[in-house]
């Protein structure tokens, strides 16, 4: 709609964006509540669909549309998910859910196939959205990509 503003300001809105990756994947990564964890992990993605809008290149764009409709089915699938072992349980403290498997196997499976959607395990479709925005950022800077990637690293691999 503003093309010149876009590019005037896509400096700034890669930098809030990677800031929002990085940030919000340590806050998530502190969670104990179930439901806060999803917000914040949802916050982060939206930080990826920034970076591929203003990459301004179809690669960015695609990556960013892809990211936007897995985004919402994943994210509304896991709250689905908690709120239905909520009613089970009455908490949404993470601690709470062990052994969720012995009681819930098919259950627990499904809940595991949206989580590992979630952090963007390759072979989900959070992977493919998040693989091509920062392919689509690394082409306007290759700093985008080494911070959106170092997000994902505290998303996934942190202790």
């Amino acid at each position: 709609m503003f093309p010149d503003a876009s590019h005037t300001f896509a400096p700034l809105i890669f930098t809030l964006s990677v800031i929002a990756i990085i940030y919000t994947s340590l806050v998530a990564f502190r969670q104990t509540d179930m439901k806060k964890l999803i917000a914040y992990s949802s916050v982060a993605h939206m930080g990826f669909v920034t970076i591929g809008i203003f990459s301004m290149n179809v690669i960015g764009v695609q990556g960013a549309m892809f990211q936007m409709i897995s985004h919402g089915i994943v994210s509304g699938a896991l709250f689905l998910v908690v709120g239905v072992i909520y009613d089970r349980m009455h908490t949404r403290e993470i601690a709470a859910y062990g052994g969720l498997v012995h009681r819930m196997p098919v259950y627990a499976t499904v809940f595991m196939l949206f989580t590992m959607a979630n952090v963007g395990l390759p072979g989900t479709s959070g992977f493919i959205g998040e693989f091509l925005t920062m392919i689509g950022g690394y082409l306007v800077n290759s700093w985008i990509a080494f911070g959106a990637a170092f997000g994902v690293i505290c998303r996934r691999f942190m202790p």
